[in-house]
């Protein structure tokens, strides 16, 4: 069996600060800088996809239970276990049956296999739905019995990746493997590096992407010098490979879990990712690392040229790590203020260590009869089985810089479904008059009942509202304060507005006990009344001198309240797109009573509410993939099921190459002199096709079709690139065959006088290869570029 990281990382937490601190006491670093530009990786939220679960009758040649028991030729049950928590089982066309007792919904307990290309193909589509931009391959000796399923999973993930339009690369784990030096290249040059023929294997700066883990670990599984680890990094990079590592935390300072004298083996790598499961466990610990290893950290990096991905993880359900997402979301928020660029997730699909993002079961009746395993729930809260994967994507929306760097979680655990009876302001927008500390009003809308709005104190009148995002039909509000807090009455108003400036009295002033005897819970009925904003004014509380509420939760009429939902939006087509934005349009839905709005989701996140069929959703990034859905609501606050969804790129940023970085090919090149080496960003690097062997052609992948009308070609500034003509056409094409001409046989004089520097603009043409075919070159017998770019029109 694999000896996974679990086995010997110590759990104790690093340096564990005494108490959680939040707010301006800790003072943010300044923004850093990456090395490389924006990429596959840079720039990107990836996240490490294991890919390692097989079971009995699934068809894997491993032939067994692979990573889901101790015993892989035995059945998992209670007593032949490896994992911390159940996987939510129902979105799984292939479920295997365990020894389990059922589940406490009386469903049987069954498990996934990896080997099922479903299986791959749904968590990609969650990475798709979720921003995880870029999956990490684990690759552990391939030379062992796991080495066919392994093999077999490469394959499966390059296909689920191309569908689902997310990247992914190999990245070794040497953990254990004994022969590593000599066999990690031979099964790169024999097997991995072909999947980088693939338009969805990650670049970055034009190079394929291979992530090394294990280097500079300071015990017995990892027991290379540093000679020998900087010969297999200095060997990919000579292949061509952007190289990544992942590596101890204490790297930096060559102390505690790495070896010393390895500094040079570090810096040799392109991207440094210090490895963080076992050493932080709270909220307070992600602080103290915060100061003690990623601002230094960064800071060295961006000395030495090294671009930086930290990790980032939810959390061992198992060790009651989660905190519903504020440990989590501490951590992305301290990336995020730190000026990191990129992050690295811990992991998708870790049930081994209970840290995965994945689907979870969400409570005990999801989860195996007397197994013992915890739910998302462990601390009290309902979360939802996909909560992690949501948390994820606002995480990497927050480092993308399109939402507002915040230590207030913004994602709930559970998203209300909207029902007559569900909880209409749950996760809604919040406003008050002010606030005391860090007590914010989103917190009275969380779904925790022990975080708490409290106003300014001394200063009555103050107020709380939520907005419900369109009119819905309130019946009843429901306020609430933490459970263990001692009795007190408030006195307050209830108001509510359908334009956020015109109130009406809902709920006369009166005075409202809250008592721990009774859960500290108040309710307040109104009867039948139309609002989108509801406001509480409060002028007295003998418990604090000012306004509290921990849950502010707002219900539809009782009875005979509408239950029915709208029908679904159809037809939602994409209308217009431009470098930030992308419009929409769609089919209205009908409802019983009437349709009130429409949420416009972006990645399964609501970023745009209207009550019109079309809409322009803005703020987005350029050259970037969307994905939308829309969903209607009516009066009494029902949502609709989603519409379909339809994809879009956004357009390249004004005056970019668009071929920066993407997928090339060739008829052949000389020596090393390959064809990456022309959208790398580095006029220094070029291709050279076969030589003497005219005609050649060189080829670019955009990655999608696009408007191009210029083209710039480059070879080497240096003088000693003497002048020379180089003969060629250009051609493209929505597909590979690149068929149509742009620009006829010229001869084109690249001389170093002018910087060795070609343009050549045509009319606009909608293309997604580019194609240059070489016919002769006065300075050398092949074709020569070292820069290939490409730009909109």
């Amino acid at each position: 069996m694999t000896v996974t990281r679990r086995r010997f990382l110590t759990t104790a937490a690093a340096g564990s600060a005494a108490a959680l601190f939040a707010g301006p006491e800790l003072l943010a670093a300044p923004a850093a800088s990456a090395a490389s530009p924006a990429g596959d990786v840079v720039g990107k939220i990836t996240v490490g996809y294991q890919g390692w679960f097989a079971c009995a009758g699934d068809g894997a040649p491993i032939n067994g239970w692979w990573h889901w028991s101790q015993n892989w030729a035995q059945t998992p049950s209670p007593s032949n276990n490896v994992i911390k928590a159940w996987p939510d089982m129902r979105e799984y066309t292939h479920a295997y049956q365990t020894a389990y007792s059922n589940l406490g919904n009386g469903q049987p307990a069954t498990l996934f296999s990896s080997y099922d290309q479903q299986t791959v193909d749904t968590h990609f589509l969650w990475m798709q739905q979720n921003g995880c931009d870029t999956a990490a391959l684990q690759r552990f000796n391939p030379n062992s019995s796991e080495g066919p399923t392994r093999d077999a999973m490469a394959t499966k993930v390059r296909s689920s990746a191309e569908t689902h339009g997310r990247k992914f690369y190999i990245m070794y784990d040497v953990t254990g493997w004994t022969n590593m030096q000599s066999e990690i290249k031979a099964d790169w040059t024999n097997k991995m590096a072909a999947l980088t023929a693939s338009s969805a294997y990650a670049r970055q700066s034009g190079q394929p992407v291979v992530g090394i883990w294990g280097f500079g670990f300071n015990d017995n599984n990892h027991p290379w010098d540093a000679p020998t680890c900087l010969d297999v990094v200095t060997w990919f990079k000579n292949q061509g490979c952007y190289v990544m590592g992942g590596v101890p935390r204490e790297w930096r300072t060559g102390t505690g879990g790495s070896r010393a004298g390895y500094s040079g083996v570090y810096h040799a790598f392109n991207m440094l990712s210090p490895w963080m499961v076992g050493a932080i466990g709270t909220a307070a610990d992600s602080d103290n690392a915060y100061t003690t290893y990623t601002v230094p950290d960064l800071a060295d990096c961006t000395a030495n040229n090294v671009d930086y991905q930290p990790c980032v993880l939810p959390g061992d359900v198992s060790g009651r790590q989660r905190v519903h997402g504020d440990f989590m979301w501490r951590q992305f928020y301290n990336m995020a203020r730190a000026g990191t660029q990129s992050i690295y997730i811990s992991m998708f699909d870790e049930f081994g260590e209970g840290n995965q993002i994945a689907k979870t079961a969400e409570n005990q009746s999801m989860s195996p009869t007397g197994s013992g395993l915890l739910a998302l729930d462990e601390d009290g809260t309902a979360c939802s089985s996909d909560y992690y994967l949501r948390l994820t994507a606002d995480g990497g929306r927050m480092l993308k810089g399109q939402i507002a760097v915040t230590a207030t979680r913004p994602t709930q655990p559970v998203v209300s479904s909207g029902g007559g009876s569900g909880n209409l302001a749950l996760g809604k927008a919040t406003s008050a008059s002010g606030t005391s500390q860090n007590f914010v009003p989103a917190n009275a809308v969380d779904g925790d009942p022990n975080t708490y709005w409290e106003s300014v104190n001394n200063a009555f009148p103050q107020w709380f509202q939520v907005d419900l995002g369109s009119a819905a039909s309130v019946g009843s509000v429901v306020m609430k304060l933490p459970a263990s807090w001692g009795a007190r009455t408030q006195t307050l108003t209830l108001a509510g507005s359908t334009d956020g400036s015109t109130f009406t009295t809902l709920a006369g002033p009166a005075g409202y006990t809250f008592d721990p005897s009774t859960g500290n819970t108040v309710t307040v009925n109104v009867g039948t009344a139309s609002a989108r904003y509801l406001r509480a004014t409060f002028t007295a509380n003998t418990g604090w001198p000012a306004g509290q509420l921990s849950e502010f939760q707002v219900f539809a009429p009782t009875g005979g309240g509408d239950t029915t939902p709208p029908t679904a939006p159809t037809n939602l087509a994409v209308t217009g797109h431009n470098s930030t934005s992308v419009s929409l349009s769609w089919t209205a839905s009908t409802d019983n009573v009437g349709v009130t709005g429409y949420q416009v989701r972006v990645n399964g996140t609501t970023s745009v509410t209207t009550t019109g069929t079309s809409t322009t959703v803005g703020g987005l990034s350029p050259s970037t993939t969307y994905t939308f859905t829309v969903v209607a609501t009516d009066a009494a606050g029902n949502l609709s099921q989603p519409s379909a969804s339809v994809s879009a790129t956004t357009d390249a940023a004004s005056n970019s190459n668009l071929a920066l970085g993407k997928a090339t090919s060739e008829s052949g090149h000389t020596q090393s002199y390959a064809s990456s080496n022309t959208v790398d960003g580095n006029a220094n690097t070029y291709w050279e096709s076969v030589d003497n062997a005219f005609p050649q052609w060189l080829m670019v992948d955009l990655g999608a079709v696009t408007s191009v009308s210029r083209i710039v070609l480059k070879l080497p500034p240096a003088t000693a690139w003497a002048a020379r003509t180089q003969t060629l056409t250009v051609t493209g094409g929505a597909d590979s065959s690149a068929s149509s001409t742009l620009v006829g046989s010229a001869g084109y004089l690249f001389d170093p006088a002018t910087g060795n520097t070609v343009t050549i603009t045509f009319p606009a043409s909608s293309v997604r290869y580019v194609r240059l075919t070489f016919t002769a070159n006065t300075g050398w017998p092949a074709g020569q570029i070292s820069e290939f770019e490409v730009y909109a029109s």
